[in-house]
């Protein structure tokens, strides 16, 4: 029989030390928080069921809807809630890309310009606020995207 010797990392062994675990942990760590906020900055995710497509379409009329300062959310600042815009947007200040006031700003609110920033909202763009793109939101229907554009554009000061 064997005598039992304490589990210990030699120099030149296969196994790693103890730092070396506590690093490949730490990059473990480090990746699958860059891969989650990636996934979550869009993409096409086509997986989503009818049933959870078309109950983000229906505005909620229960009493644990949204509310804004101004009274009830708009359809558009619900379904704004509920993508991942909240990644590279915000209502006043600039993140990644404009802020939603800034949007508005911009932009006169006519049928035109809903409709170009519902065709941007799903196809993504790349140069009117800078070299960063937008992800494109190819699995999101026009009608969401228009409303979502129209809630931007009823921002205006």
């Amino acid at each position: 029989m064997k005598p039992k010797l304490p589990l210990v990392v030699i120099r030149g062994s296969i196994w790693p030390t103890q730092k070396q675990q506590h690093q490949m942990k730490r990059t473990l760590f480090i990746l699958s928080c860059i891969s989650l906020a990636l996934a979550s900055c869009g993409g096409n995710d086509t997986s989503k069921t009818n049933e959870e497509n078309s109950t983000a379409t229906t505005p909620s009329t229960t009493a644990t809807a949204p509310t804004t300062a101004t009274g009830p959310a708009l359809p558009g600042e619900k379904l704004i809630a509920k993508a991942d815009c909240i990644g590279c947007h915000n209502k006043t200040q600039k993140v990644i890309g404009p802020s939603y006031v800034d949007i508005a700003a911009k932009y006169p609110s006519n049928d035109a310009n809903i409709a170009l920033l519902a065709d941007k909202i799903i196809k993504g763009g790349k140069g009117v606020w800078g070299e960063i793109p937008m992800t494109p939101h190819a699995s999101m229907s026009q009608d969401d995207a228009k409303e979502m554009a129209k809630y931007i554009l009823s921002l205006k000061n």
